[in-house]
């Protein structure tokens, strides 16, 4: 039986790399790693990094950043939920 390293079910899509996550996860700032750690997907170090630097530079306010990264799962969740749960799942907007 082959594992899927706990990615679970979903139709989001997944890419092999070749990139040490743990020591990105370590480079992050602190509400980075606590905001990882806490997330409802399993999210690459590089990209919340990505992710929050594009925001903060938007906004230029760290709580902007943060919450546009709940919005950004947010719609990945909902996405993947009515695929793998259907529309009355409600996670779905």
């Amino acid at each position: 039986m082959k594992m899927n390293k706990n990615l679970g079910k979903t139709s989001l899509k997944r890419k092999r790399r070749n990139e040490n996550p743990l020591l990105d996860y370590d480079r992050l700032p602190r509400d980075l790693r606590a905001w990882i750690a806490n997330a409802e997907l399993p999210w690459r170090p590089r990209s919340v990094l990505k992710a929050y630097e594009r925001a903060f530079s938007k906004t230029g306010d760290r709580n902007k950043a943060m919450n546009e990264l709940n919005n950004i799962q947010h719609r990945l969740v909902a996405k993947d939920a009515i695929v793998i749960w259907g529309k009355n799942h409600p996670k779905v907007e």
